[in-house]
């Protein structure tokens, strides 16, 4: 199956401008890889979500991937941020999370104008990252037992 980026329709918004069809299936997406797959019992729901904007790829009104974004400050001193970066799991290997990445990244630099932008990182995932141009900006650390790494793209 060959998914160009032109066939997922990719959507931003507020967090007061979410269905709630659309919250519905960010959450149980985030659900489904972060504490089913990833088998990690953590509080997803972290009173972060009403302050970023949230992406969304749609595909045949299926939600694939999503990300949360905010702008510098919110997150983390003087830098913008990504996190909660979560595809499909049926829906791997097709590069959706690289456009993913890129749609995100883009998103930053069109609501928050353009800037560094800082991630905590999963481990495992610092050369998925560093194609997206984000470099390690700090020594590992855990978060909910899961081995992370700060990461900046400047």
């Amino acid at each position: 199956m060959d998914i160009k980026m032109n066939t997922i329709n990719w959507v931003t918004k507020k967090f007061e401008d979410l269905s709630a069809n659309e919250l519905y299936e960010i959450l149980r997406l985030r659900s489904e890889v972060f504490v089913v797959e990833q088998n990690c019992v953590f509080l997803d729901m972290d009173n972060n979500d009403q302050k970023a904007y949230h992406t969304m790829g749609w595909l045949d009104n299926v939600l694939v991937a999503t990300t949360r974004l905010f702008y510098a400050g919110q997150m983390y001193e003087g830098y913008q941020s990504i996190g909660r970066v979560v595809g499909s799991p049926k829906h791997r290997g097709l590069g959706i999370g690289k456009d993913l990445m890129q749609y995100s990244i883009s998103e930053c630099e069109r609501l928050f104008g353009k800037g560094p932008i800082k991630i905590g990182a999963q481990l495992y995932l610092k050369k998925f990252y560093n194609e997206q141009g984000f470099e390690q900006a700090g020594e590992m650390y855990y978060e909910d037992e899961i081995e992370h790494i700060p990461m900046i793209r400047k």
